[in-house]
């Protein structure tokens, strides 16, 4: 059987700010809405600090947390591989990383056609 695709990756510099702040506030997801300006950003949370429901899905788990999108963002959004990855400089969000000076970014590339038919399948929201 051909492995699944996944739909979220995680770079190295990013693992390292999620192991820092899994230390300091526990476990830990992310979720990435279809806002404006840092909105669209991926937001890193403690695991159930943010209330999810039916307009949320979810795209996978990177590095140990689970990662939502809203549901609009994601139809922009399904035909991508998505890498969570982290840069210089302060967002303006309620994400974890913000005090480090850091904010978490998302860096995309297309699916290729047979990518496109093994990509692992995504859960709503209130599923999970």
């Amino acid at each position: 059987m051909e492995q699944l695709i996944k739909r979220v990756l995680v770079s190295e510099n990013a693992i390292k700010i999620i192991d820092q702040l899994r230390e300091r506030h526990g476990e830990l997801m992310f979720h990435q809405s279809g806002g404006c300006c840092d909105g669209s950003s991926p937001m890193c949370f403690p695991k159930g600090e943010l209330m999810l429901n039916e307009n949320d899905v979810k795209l996978g788990t990177i590095h140990g947390c689970d990662f939502f999108m809203s549901k609009d963002q994601f139809e922009y959004w399904k035909h991508t591989q998505l890498t969570v990855d982290v840069t210089t400089g302060r967002g303006a969000s309620f994400s974890l990383e913000i005090p480090l000076g850091i904010r978490f970014v998302i860096k995309s590339r297309l699916y290729t056609d047979e990518e496109r038919d093994r990509l692992e399948p995504v859960q709503s929201g209130e599923e999970v």
